[in-house]
């Protein structure tokens, strides 16, 4: 989990592994609620033997505005560090208005829209390695397909590390933390489930509001048949 608290560790972790491995590329995942800037500034401290390739986030355009609200800065500010910003499941939903809110968060960034299904890994990697304009590519290619949506929107040749300069002083901590925008509640029980009693349960968390807005759940529970869920 890389957060505030562990930049110095996951600094020194890049280090070993980058010694150990001398690996051509690392790509890093952070979790839900590291922040992207966060990452940049640990991978910028260990020095010029790394550069940074490409920054890039997915935006569930059926959830964003959701998201955005829930999750507060955590969320955001991965939209606004990315240097490409990436649309899922777009084939269902009008994504207007997600791109509306990125725009409000980050100017820069090209967006890719196009359904998953209708573009290839290694448009999505030129995408964001700014080798090639994917609008370009794929305006001409699909426009007949997707009525003119494809690609980010907006062309640009900006340099990334400009991008980065544009939010110099905004990297680090920030204010939130993860206490001040969610609540979380746990409960142990020695209770034996059933597997439909715990289906049952499951999907009431999910699809009703009887339990509030629950953005995320996990547990492990002792089952009727025997074995653990």
């Amino acid at each position: 989990c890389i957060c505030c608290s562990l930049v110095g560790d996951f600094g020194e972790a890049l280090k070993e592994v980058l010694t150990k491995y001398s690996p051509d590329r690392v790509i890093i995942e952070p979790s839900g609620v590291g922040k992207l800037s966060d990452v940049v500034k640990a991978v910028k401290n260990i020095g010029d033997e790394v550069q940074i390739n490409s920054t890039a986030t997915v935006v569930d355009a059926s959830k964003c505005k959701m998201y955005m609200k829930n999750y507060g800065e955590f969320y955001n500010n991965q939209i606004e560090y990315a240097g490409t910003v990436i649309l899922s499941r777009t084939q269902n939903v009008t994504a207007d208005a997600c791109l509306k809110m990125i725009r409000e968060k980050n100017e820069e960034a090209s967006i890719i829209t196009t359904p998953w299904d209708d573009i290839q890994g290694k448009n999505i990697v030129e995408a964001m390695e700014k080798v090639n304009s994917l609008e370009k590519e794929l305006l001409e290619e699909h426009e007949h397909h997707h009525d003119g949506e494809c690609g980010c929107g907006h062309h640009h040749d900006h340099d990334h590390h400009d991008h980065e300069h544009d939010h110099d002083g905004e990297c680090g901590c920030g204010h939130h933390h993860a206490d001040d925008v969610f609540t979380s509640w746990g409960v142990e029980t020695a209770h034996k489930f059933t597997e439909e009693e715990l289906t049952e349960i499951l999907h009431k968390l999910a699809e009703t509001k009887d339990y509030g807005d629950v953005l995320r759940a996990k547990g492990i529970v002792a089952a009727a048949e025997g074995e653990w869920f």
